[in-house]
């Protein structure tokens, strides 16, 4: 997927009204022309760019060049010490080292899977969130996939009971996608279904979201079609404009 294909869709969803894109992965970091697109995203529409990354390919470089044409990062950190090496693979002291650069330069949030592994750890990754100055600490319950389970009722009790007893200087978020009674905020009010998210993956597919099977390809007809067919097709709430 080149820069030019994905400017072109950010300028149509720009024209559309969308406010934002977020770059996910895998791990958009990898992409060859990645700073490119943030800086064209910035400079040729309105949208604000954010991206998720695990944090390790943040060099000073590569921050340096982003640090004009993006608005905030989420940096992946499911666990911490062996915990986080385990999940991940990758070695925590050089996360934060990392972490100490990213701080320097951009506004960003932590995000956590939580599961039985990491449960256990978030009071120690509020800390680390405080410690770097976060702006959020974002709560991710485990979602059900063909390799793993989703987040059992025992598991989301205990989760519930830790934001209710969490009194840390780093605002927490959660995602609706397994609340399960949390509180959640409706931030467009107005604004559902695929009017409110969709997920575009790194071969031009369009989802409700990266965990919906249903999908539509983009192809010549841009997103906006593609929202259409994915509604048409399947039934998905598109939603109005507030």
């Amino acid at each position: 997927m080149t820069a030019d294909q994905v400017l072109a869709w950010l300028i149509e969803l720009d024209n559309a009204g969308c406010f934002a894109v977020g770059f996910g992965g895998g791990e958009p970091t990898l992409h060859p022309q990645f700073a490119v697109i943030c800086r064209r995203a910035a400079r040729e529409t309105r949208l604000a760019v954010t991206f998720t990354t695990h944090g390790h390919r943040l060099t000073d470089q590569l921050l340096q060049s982003l640090a004009e044409s993006v608005n905030f990062v989420r940096v992946s950190v499911d666990g911490v010490g062996a915990t986080y090496e385990t999940q991940r693979g990758r070695k925590y002291d050089e996360l934060v080292v990392r972490l100490g650069s990213l701080a320097r330069v951009l506004p960003f949030g932590l995000n956590v899977v939580v599961n039985h592994r990491t449960i256990d750890e978030l009071d120690a990754l509020a800390d680390l969130a405080h410690g770097f100055k976060a702006t959020e600490l974002l709560l991710l319950p485990q979602q059900a996939t063909v390799a793993v389970g989703g987040v059992s009722q025992a598991l989301a009790q205990r989760l519930k009971e830790w934001v209710c007893n969490y009194a840390g200087p780093v605002r927490l978020a959660i995602s609706e996608a397994g609340a399960d009674g949390l509180p959640t905020c409706d931030p467009l009010p107005g604004e559902r279904g695929l009017r409110a998210y969709a997920h575009i993956d790194a071969s031009g597919m369009l989802r409700a979201s990266s965990y919906a099977a249903a999908s539509a390809p983009i192809g010549e007809t841009g997103v906006m079609a593609a929202l259409d067919r994915l509604q048409n097709t399947f039934g998905i709430q598109r939603g109005t404009n507030s």
